[in-house]
């Protein structure tokens, strides 16, 4: 092997001092890594006069509707300042760690020590105190871009007011499947039977005849309606060959968006409120909701960023999407002392319950707040939901730590949360084979989550049952029994331990994948309470005049357990007919 010439050496050290770009230490272009929520994000910065010019995200694995705007956000903060040590961007911690790591070690590499600046002046645009349009919508999730595009399309000028700093909400981290009864892929599936009647009766027995039966028939009823409006109105575009049969449902009647997420719903339906020009104020939280000497609802006070108080008027109505309460711990034990701080959640940190409490003020009449739900599979570290385990819909099973199987799989969020609260330790294990994967299709929809639980070590991938029970020290001999029975009854078309409502499938093959899983709280049954026209009601019955509401912040439609799958039909229909309503005046 030939000797390198000493210059040769030299040159070759600085160019990996240099980075990846191939430039020398000072000013340039060099690359950076850290770790986001979802895996490595990757960024070249600009170096110009020893201070930060600019700052290109290369690569990253991020939710594309968070992380823009953190990025956008954080890029601007270090540019103004010349500083990488800027506070996170609340409610994207993880993002913003990791990108803020990437600009860090690109500086690094450049050698520059940056010389910290006092914020350029005029930055801060201040805006009017009081503004004024048609309709006010207060969040910026599937309910709220429901309402505002319906609105909008109605002639009225409309605005949303977002308190996190990117839109979506819950709908966004959502898997976003809606359950729809005779939908299009039903029809190309095969599948009979099914109506708006029997997704009602479905609806109704899995909350306890708790809610309210006119509203679920009304929901149902427009449930194919609104699928086919978001499919051609929003451009959402649903999997044309699967659907999911969540538990407590009689069908296979779910849709499901493309990549298994709300990613897909969000997107389209912030390029169409971009495209119908509806303004949306992200970092703008409500506070109070203004009416006049009447009691009519003229608008909402709220708070931007800078502190300022704006008060945003709506002759025509205000529209409150906020979403529920699963983050607030105190509201939660306020209503169900069991739901306390043992319990992580699933939603984002935006869902402290504003729309219900500013409501209430004001004399709003609530329903069924005690019930608040648990999604059975999450992340035993984060509380996150396993999207991951989808599966789940589509024959994985779930096991304890001695290998049993202990509760049907499609059954009731409820029951399957409460059951595993009752084994040893709390958690479950759920198991599915490549079988599976290649039935539901779920691994390559959230290899992201996959690589997160690997190193979690959260979730195994094994060629036999001994080795992917060895990694859990789960019972092999129990658990080997247990597929034994699977597969069995997979064979026979007939579960008879649990009497899985959807056929289970066999588990004779490898490669095998188990995952660790306990309860989170998910999702909260009670809210306002509101009519078929959506308007909210007061303690006697009667409209709040000016007053709206649809989404997870009302009470009406779950009772005491909401059914996988109708979050996103509720919030759809609903938030299309509060629009609508609007829109009428």
């Amino acid at each position: 092997m030939k000797k390198l010439h000493r210059w040769g050496i030299m040159a070759a050290t600085v160019m990996l001092l240099a980075g990846c770009t191939g430039q020398t230490k000072g000013d340039g272009n060099f690359e950076g890594k850290g770790t986001g929520k979802h895996g490595d994000i990757k960024v070249e910065v600009t170096m110009k006069d020893s201070q930060i010019d600019k700052i290109k995200v290369l690569e990253d694995q991020e939710n594309e509707v968070l992380a823009e705007p953190v990025y956008d956000e954080l890029e601007k903060k270090m540019i103004e300042t010349n500083t990488t040590d800027v506070d996170v961007v609340t409610g994207s911690s993880a993002t913003s760690e990791g990108y803020l790591a990437a600009v860090k070690d690109a500086v690094e590499k450049s050698g520059i020590t940056l010389a910290a600046v006092s914020k350029k002046a005029g930055e801060s645009k201040k805006e009017e105190t009081e503004q004024t349009y048609d309709v006010v919508i207060v969040g910026s999730g599937g309910a709220g871009f429901s309402a505002a595009i319906e609105a909008k399309e109605a002639g009225k000028s409309v605005v949303i007011l977002e308190k996190m700093p990117a839109v979506g909400g819950n709908t966004l981290i959502s898997g976003a499947e809606m359950n729809v009864p005779n939908n299009w892929v039903q029809k190309k599936l095969g599948i009979k039977g099914d109506s708006p009647e029997v997704m009602a009766k479905d609806t109704i027995k899995g909350g306890d005849e708790l809610g309210d039966k006119h509203m679920i028939k009304v929901m149902t009823e427009n449930a194919l309606d609104a699928a086919e409006w978001l499919r051609d109105d929003i451009k959402v575009d649903f999997l044309e060959d699967q659907l999911f049969q969540f538990g407590g449902h009689s069908y296979k009647r779910a849709l499901i968006p493309q990549g298994h997420t709300g990613a897909e719903v969000i997107t389209k339906f912030r390029a169409k409120a971009k495209e119908l020009k509806i303004p949306v104020k992200l970092n703008t939280t409500a506070t109070e909701l203004i009416q006049d000497k009447d009691g009519k609802v003229i608008g909402v006070k709220a708070n931007n960023k800078e502190k300022q108080e704006i008060s945003y008027m709506g002759k025509d109505g205000v529209i409150l999407t906020t979403g529920g309460f699963g983050s607030n711990i105190e509201m939660r034990k306020k209503y169900n002392k069991k739901m306390d701080e043992s319990y992580m959640s699933t939603v984002t940190e935006g869902s402290t319950g504003d729309g219900i409490v500013m409501a209430e003020k004001i004399g709003a009449d609530l329903t069924n707040m005690e019930n608040i739900q648990t999604y059975p599979i999450c992340n035993v570290e984060t509380g996150v939901i396993s999207l991951l385990a989808d599966t789940r819909f589509d024959g994985a099973v779930l096991i304890n730590q001695e290998g049993k199987r202990f509760v049907e799989e499609l059954e009731r969020r409820d029951v399957i949360s409460n059951a595993i609260l009752d084994q040893t330790g709390s958690y479950t294990y759920q198991l599915w084979n490549e079988d599976i994967n290649k039935i539901s299709k779920t691994m390559e929809a959230h290899q992201g989550e996959y690589e997160e639980l690997l190193k979690q070590k959260l979730i195994v991938k094994a060629d036999t049952l001994e080795e992917a029970a060895e990694f859990f020290d789960i019972d092999v001999k129990n658990l080997k029994e247990t597929v034994k029975k699977v597969n069995k009854y997979a064979k026979d078309g007939k579960d008879k331990d649990f009497d899985h409502r959807g056929g289970l499938v066999s588990l004779e093959k490898g490669p095998y994948y188990i995952e660790k899983a306990a309860p989170s709280v998910h999702h909260t049954m009670g809210g306002l309470v509101i009519n078929d026209k959506t308007e909210v009601l007061d303690k006697d019955g009667k409209a709040i005049d000016g007053l709206y509401a649809a989404g997870e912040l009302t009470g009406v439609i779950h009772g005491s357990n909401r059914l996988g799958g109708n979050a996103i039909t509720d919030i759809i229909v609903f938030g299309r007919i509060a629009g609508q309503t609007v829109g009428e005046k």
